[in-house]
């Protein structure tokens, strides 16, 4: 593909980059398997992660699952037209013995919607993974490590709050625990998502596929919020972002913090209170809708908050059961 033709498609600071989080799609950069099917597949691989996929969080994730998939095939070989069901079948099963049943499923997803994107422009007449069937795996539970209530107060007192990371990182956290947010829609807010609504502080989250979801602020979440922006001094910065990195010399930047920012910052503040250092970012999402089913929150009422399309997602998080099943475990008197 000719470089001039796709210019801001193809510069090297190019948000889209295969070997990492961000994927650069460069000429020469291209994998070989679409460069090697002719200009329309290249131009046509381009679309697919620029048109068709506008979440950054989903190009980084599928475009690494396609350029290890496309990788496996040039080494043995392989052309685009000579990918068939069992070449595919084949990749899956050998990703099957390395990989968990979830990541190969993802795997399965991202090159089966390539394979549409490609069929839809004419570049292959049939889509090679469709017929493709990926391993078995079925949640009832979630896997995400959860803190009880003691742990995170615990976790939240500790932080030192006379400085200004400290507050940020304080009312970052309280956020995620207080309105079940996500990370990447605690981090997406701006000044202005902080709003009073009648009596009350509001929360405006940005959520997967450009929705906003309105939750009440928690009066603790409320409180470490505004201790942080009277500190911060931008309440009136209203179009700028809310948690801002902090620079060498612990001044605040204008600059947005990034989701692993916030995980480098939550496993420094675990080690300071002796946590597991296995808690991530979404623990926190975990523990607040966690701890709100202990104390009597309804289902229902989770789901909303928590912005989940289903019900049977917020029961992942439902561990009540979890002290039941102990105290009938320890009836075995042997």
């Amino acid at each position: 593909m000719d470089k001039h033709r796709f210019p801001q498609l193809v510069e090297e600071n190019s948000p889209y980059d295969f070997g990492s989080e961000q994927l650069t799609v460069s000429a020469h950069r291209m994998p070989g398997l679409i460069r090697h099917a002719g200009e329309r597949a290249e131009r046509r691989f381009l679309e697919f992660f620029t048109a068709h996929i506008r979440n950054p969080g989903t190009r980084a994730v599928y475009g690494r699952a396609v350029g290890r998939f496309c990788r496996w095939c040039e080494q043995r070989g392989i052309a685009l037209q000579r990918v068939s069901p069992f070449v595919v079948a084949s990749y899956i099963e050998q990703l099957t013995q390395e990989r968990s049943a979830p990541t190969v499923k993802l795997h399965l997803a991202a090159i089966r919607m390539l394979f549409d994107w490609l069929v839809v422009g004419q570049v292959l007449p049939l889509n090679p993974a469709s017929s493709v069937r990926g391993p078995k795996h079925v949640v009832t539970k979630g896997k995400t490590p959860v803190l009880t209530a003691g742990e995170a107060r615990q976790l939240l007192d500790s932080i030192d709050c006379t400085k200004i990371a400290g507050l940020r990182d304080r009312a970052l956290i309280s956020v995620m625990v207080y309105s079940f947010a996500r990370v990447s829609a605690a981090i997406g807010m701006n000044v202005e998502d902080y709003y009073p609504q009648g009596r009350r502080m509001w929360f405006r989250l940005h959520e997967k596929g450009g929705k906003h979801h309105d939750v009440p602020a928690h009066h603790n979440a409320e409180a470490y919020v505004d201790a942080y922006l009277e500190g911060a001094g931008i309440v009136d910065d209203k179009k700028s972002p809310l948690f801002r990195t902090v620079s060498r010399d612990r001044r605040l930047t204008p600059r947005r913090m990034h989701r692993a920012d916030v995980l480098r910052m939550i496993k420094r503040r675990a080690r300071q209170v002796g946590l597991p250092e296995y808690i991530c970012c979404h623990t926190f999402r975990a523990t607040g809708i966690t701890t709100y089913l202990q104390c009597g929150g309804l289902l229902e009422h989770a789901q909303k908050i928590a912005c989940h399309n289903s019900v049977r997602t917020t029961k992942l998080y439902d561990r009540t059961s979890d002290a039941v099943s102990l105290d009938e475990i320890e009836r075995i008197v042997i």
